[in-house]
């Protein structure tokens, strides 16, 4: 395994790469330095730390791993125990976390983020806001908002879906907490039996896949609007109960030309930069 690699990108950021992890940091404030110092010193063992704990990370069931992101991305998917879920749908978000955690160890980092792939940990001091490009728009995130974490989930992604949503973006208490549930979410947008949905056993795709024989969807064909509306629908129910049991503050789903908003959130196009690009 090669060893983390550390290179600075235009605008102070700095880009952290080790095997399949790429993640991009930005820092505000008069400990940045060595914030970006404390991030750089814990990625060094991320990637090897989630190795260990593979085995049970692949799995729905059992033992409480022992690394600190593995035990993360377990408590990440805890409260989906009633669908299937193995930890693995937190492991972009719960690895943000685990370095956005090492950013803050130290005093004056008034605002920073950590994106990992597009799944985003943040930390907004009192006072500052962070613009975050998403399907549809742009979201301002605020202190006072409380969201620390946002995450993306799609048919069309890196990660196997079940379902079929274009994009389902979350925003939670946590990014590893976002993953989690923007996995579960997309999962939920679907049209079961459609004829127009291609579906392949997951291990067809990737023999180690987490989801073993599951079909995973490979191609979505044309929809009609009102089947576009019966799948968001489904999503949106599971979403809504996300929210009612305090495990996400909001989600944008978005299926064809169709796009659903959960809690509240609003994702006007926005003539403004966005701080982040998300997804």
């Amino acid at each position: 395994m090669n060893s983390a690699q550390a290179t600075w990108l235009s605008g102070g950021r700095l880009h952290l790469h080790h095997g399949p992890i790429d993640m991009i940091l930005g820092i505000d404030g008069p400990g940045r330095e060595a914030g970006f110092r404390r991030a750089s010193h814990r990625f060094a063992t991320l990637l090897q730390e989630l190795v260990d704990d593979l085995p049970r990370l692949r799995a729905a069931h059992g033992p409480m791993p022992g690394g600190e992101t593995a035990r993360a991305m377990v408590r990440a998917v805890q409260p989906f125990e009633d669908r299937f879920v193995t930890p693995m749908a937190a492991v972009a978000g719960a690895g943000a976390d685990t370095i956005l955690a090492a950013i803050r160890e130290g005093p004056e980092i008034t605002r920073a983020y950590v994106n990992n792939g597009g799944d985003i940990a943040l930390h907004l001091g009192p006072g500052t806001t962070m613009r975050v490009a998403m399907a549809g728009g742009c979201v301002e995130l605020t202190h006072a908002d409380q969201v620390r974490g946002v995450a993306t989930s799609g048919w069309r992604g890196r990660s196997q879906s079940l379902g079929i949503a274009d994009s389902v973006t979350v925003l939670a208490h946590s990014a590893g907490a976002a993953d989690a549930a923007a996995t579960l979410i997309c999962n939920a947008v679907d049209l079961p039996g459609h004829p127009a949905i291609t579906r392949l056993p997951a291990s067809d795709a990737s023999p180690d896949s987490d989801l073993g024989d599951r079909p995973v969807t490979t191609h979505v064909g044309a929809l009609s609007r009102s089947e576009i509306t019966v799948a968001l629908d489904h999503g949106a129910r599971f979403a809504e109960t996300c929210r009612a049991r305090g495990l996400i503050h909001g989600a944008a789903l978005g299926l064809g030309p169709e796009m659903r908003t959960i809690g509240g959130l609003a994702v006007p196009s926005s003539p403004q930069q966005p701080d982040l690009t998300h997804a």
